[in-house]
């Protein structure tokens, strides 16, 4: 990337507790989730074209070869139709996280062309219009505009402040198998939770971690029925040193365990590395800062 090539983060969104709290007349499940951001994250990087056109790099760029009309084209051609233009970009998108993997990678890769081409192809286009664009490409896309911690309610469209989240460190691990939200969804069985009550914020990991055990991922149990090799990784992350809390992001099969700090993570993601494991290490995501060389 060059230094005067405009580029965004897609980083990775993880559910720190998903309660399926209803079921709407049309079949789409209602939810209550508190989300994060780590700093695991897809890079997307623009250059001017005449046309619309996506290249892919990176470890996962092969599970999305084979797609016609990717997210992030999907999101450009909605943005110009809104922006009343033609779609003229060429794209880059480094694909770094895992897919269909529970932590809203495809999500999060279309709310940053989003942001990317709203300021390249000046679109005045309010937050508002944009969230509600956003919601059109995918439950998810709306959270991820802004990526930063937030509750998540309805079906991704109800997003209000979250808990003040204390400084902390998280593993991912996705175990090498793509999970498809819909058979999770649809091997789900059981009534509905209530949305989680929540404090105003927590003094530090532990005490949030305490919290959160306290609430659960409604969708872990139907997903370790379709992909064991889950309850294998959350043996592994509860295991590990210093682990506060593991759970499973989403509807899998990515799993994340919370710990005092950025360093105890990533010591423990050295530890947990093996074989045909996707695992990641370090801090959440902060906001605002620069687009570094490799992510």
């Amino acid at each position: 990337m060059t230094p005067d090539q405009p580029a965004a983060l897609a980083p990775a969104k993880i559910n720190l507790y998903l309660h399926v709290t209803g079921r709407r007349a049309d079949g789409y499940h209602l939810l209550d989730s508190l989300v994060v951001f780590a700093g695991a994250a897809d890079r997307l990087s623009l250059r001017p074209a005449d046309g619309l056109a996506l290249t892919l790099s990176g470890p996962f760029a092969a599970g999305l070869v084979a797609e016609p009309d990717n997210l992030v084209l999907r999101a450009a051609r909605a943005l110009a139709e809104a922006g009343g233009i033609a779609p003229h970009a060429s794209l880059h998108l480094q694909k770094s996280l895992p897919v269909a993997s529970g932590i809203g990678g495809g999500s999060a890769d279309a709310a940053a062309a989003l942001r990317l081409l709203r300021a390249a192809w000046g679109v005045a286009i309010a937050d508002t219009d944009l969230a509600t664009l956003a919601l059109r490409l995918g439950a998810d896309v709306p959270v991820c505009l802004p990526s930063r911690p937030a509750r998540m309610g309805g079906v991704g469209e109800i997003i209000t402040a979250a808990p003040t989240i204390p400084p902390c460190g998280m593993v991912l691990i996705n175990p090498g198998i793509a999970l498809p939200t819909p058979a999770v969804f649809r091997a789900r069985t059981g009534g509905f939770s209530p949305p989680a009550t929540l404090p105003t914020g927590w003094p530090n990991a532990a005490a949030m971690a305490a919290d959160l055990a306290t609430t659960a991922n409604d969708l872990q149990h139907a997903a370790i029925g379709l992909c064991p090799a889950i309850a294998e990784v959350l043996a592994a992350l509860g295991a590990s040193a210093d682990c506060l809390l593991a759970r499973m992001s989403g509807s899998g099969a990515t799993c994340f365990a919370l710990y005092p700090s950025a360093g105890q993570a990533l010591a423990a993601a050295t530890a947990l590395a093996r074989p045909g494991w996707w695992v990641w290490g370090g801090g959440l995501h902060s906001t605002g800062e620069s687009v570094p060389d490799d992510v």
